[in-house]
């Protein structure tokens, strides 16, 4: 067990979510204990649902660190039975950024929420969705980290972001390094590229994970914190 790891300040309670978006109804998982400093927003990757074991073992680090999480799918049900087959809206950046601006909305009115700044995770095409939503809703998305991600898809959006971005990538995964470069060049807000040594795009290596982990709580605890004393 890692000895950095807080004590949760109550048993934390998962509770069945749905999101509306438009003509949709999206399923979530909403995590949160009494006393959470923030609430982060996972927008999984290519492929991905609220499932991904990537994702929840992230997000049972950020609860463990005061944290509550929704972990949520960004396509229907008959959706992805569609991308299964193209594998066409797995990069429909814009259904995906859509999609992760009304959950952020979602969660300014909920009541375990709505008084929580606003964090997103994003994984693959989930981060540039995460990045370009967080242009789109300053105010709301007060802290974005991206592991493995694809920022360069979020495009012009990457030169509005306000809210404090950290990039995560493998060090051994060289082509997504170089896009990650080039986007956090583009970056004009409060900005780090974090490469984890030896690690392959999906962080699979022992204790790879576990540091993606531990960067992304700490960033998000630090940034949820200082947006939570700026409302207050």
């Amino acid at each position: 067990m890692n000895a950095r790891r807080k004590v949760r300040l109550a048993q934390s309670a998962s509770h069945a979510v749905s999101i509306p978006c438009g003509d949709a109804d999206l399923p979530g998982e909403l995590d949160a204990a009494e006393g959470v400093t923030g609430v982060v927003l996972f927008a999984h990757g290519s492929g991905s649902s609220r499932h991904s074991p990537r994702n929840r073992y992230v997000a049972q680090t950020l609860q463990d660190d005061r944290l509550a999480t929704l972990l949520m799918d960004l396509l229907t049900a008959q959706e992805e039975q569609t991308d299964l087959r193209t594998a066409e809206l797995r990069f429909d950046i814009s259904l995906l950024v859509e999609r992760v601006i009304a959950a952020a909305d979602w969660l300014g009115t909920y009541p375990l929420t709505q008084n929580l700044p606003v964090g997103v995770f994003g994984a693959s095409t989930g981060a540039a969705a995460a990045l370009a939503a967080a242009a789109e809703r300053p105010h709301v998305i007060t802290a974005v980290v991206s592991r493995g991600g694809r920022p360069d898809l979020a495009g012009d959006a990457l030169k509005r972001v306000t809210a404090p971005t950290l990039l995560i990538v493998g060090g051994n995964d060289s082509p997504v390094i170089h896009l990650n470069r080039i986007a956090l060049e583009q970056l004009r807000c409060e900005k780090k590229l974090e490469i984890v040594p030896g690690a392959t795009h999906l962080f699979e290596e022992p204790g790879a994970l576990e540091r993606v982990s531990e960067l992304a709580s700490d960033w998000f605890v630090t940034h949820l914190r200082l947006a939570g004393k700026k409302e207050s």
